[in-house]
């Protein structure tokens, strides 16, 4: 799995947002020893920014 340039290309949201979710999510993946980073070859990133794409993951802004 390679990182998911061409929905970053496409995308027309907010890109700080969004890279910071996949930042996140990437942290949270390599903390856990989630299995499908393995599965893809140990690439965190591309599997949290894939996942954040695909809104296999969700995330929401918190206002403090």
């Amino acid at each position: 799995m390679i990182f998911p340039l061409e929905q970053l290309v496409e995308y027309t949201g907010n890109v700080y947002e969004i890279t910071c979710a996949s930042i996140r999510r990437a942290y949270q993946l390599s903390m856990t020893r989630d299995s499908s980073v393995e599965e893809n070859g140990g690439k965190v990133v591309s599997v949290a920014a894939r996942q954040v794409f695909t809104k296999v993951v969700e995330y929401q802004i918190e206002e403090d």
